[in-house]
């Protein structure tokens, strides 16, 4: 077995470990506790941080030099090259409302590249790993496929998904791009989880994805997976994915998308 192997076979179990906590132990009315964080919209629950201090616990005590990224606050160094990037609930929002367009998403780097990540859906039954050269699958009671994104689909037969950030301002401009993109595909999608919106992509279920605001643990293990999947994902003009937009898609839709929203000013002043 690999070391990426290794690190996957880690993060896959402990992710599958968070997920049913954050099942068994979400309140029947919602978690109880809600705080929020750059604005009314922007909500973080005790069960967010109670999943991130899992995730932690388990990986340090098979790992303790490795250093953690978390969104809830879990940044600590470390002296080992490995670093985890760790989405605790990626759709807060969603899990807050019983829906079930959540995720726990792990992803390990080594010397800053990623090179396993896992995102589980309990509420779905899947699991969807990525080994850096070695594919994507996605995991299912019924075995594990592997998983193959749409490649050269026409910008308007394209079914895209995309996502909105918490600044009114913020979301004021991601109408008006919206406005611009809607007209020339299929359809839009917005399912509130980023990393269950590039699972769905690397799985063949949308054809794109763009959205501004993503953040590193949004996009860690997700991003591997499309990638694996035989996608792209970047930013704007051959830069890395990264908060001002994060684009996706297969060969060739990838392509159409981001000529679209190029001259659309995605990148505004919000």
């Amino acid at each position: 077995m690999s070391h990426a192997d290794e690190l996957l076979e880690l993060a896959a179990a402990t992710a599958r470990e968070a997920g049913r906590m954050l099942v068994d132990k979400r309140p029947p009315d919602g978690p109880d506790v809600v705080q929020t964080k750059s604005s009314p919209t922007d909500v973080v629950t005790l069960m967010d941080r109670a999943a991130e201090q899992l995730v932690i616990e388990r990986i340090r005590a098979v790992r303790p030099d490795d250093a953690f990224l978390g969104e809830e606050g879990g940044d600590h160094a470390g002296g080992s090259g490995v670093r985890w990037v760790i989405d605790p609930i990626d759709g807060t929002v969603n899990y807050l409302y019983d829906l079930p367009d959540w995720a726990v998403s792990i992803a390990a780097e080594v010397d800053g590249t990623v090179v396993a990540g896992v995102v589980e859906i309990p509420l779905r039954g899947e699991t969807y790993t990525a080994v850096r050269g070695g594919g994507a699958l996605r995991h299912t009671a019924s075995g594990a496929r592997e998983l193959r994104v749409n490649s050269q689909v026409p910008l308007g037969e394209a079914l895209v998904a995309t996502g909105f950030g918490y600044a009114a301002g913020r979301r004021a401009r991601q109408a008006r791009v919206l406005t611009g993109v809607l007209p020339r595909v299929r359809d839009i999608r917005r399912g509130g989880s980023c990393c269950v919106d590039l699972c769905a992509l690397a799985a063949g279920r949308i054809d794109a994805y763009y959205e501004r605001g993503v953040q590193a643990w949004d996009i860690a293990a997700g991003g591997l997976i499309v990638r694996e999947a035989g996608g792209r994902i970047e930013g704007l003009h051959g830069a890395a994915p990264n908060p001002e937009l994060t684009i996706a898609g297969g060969p060739g839709t990838f392509e159409a998308l981001h000529d679209l929203l190029a001259p659309l000013d995605p990148l505004g002043d919000d």
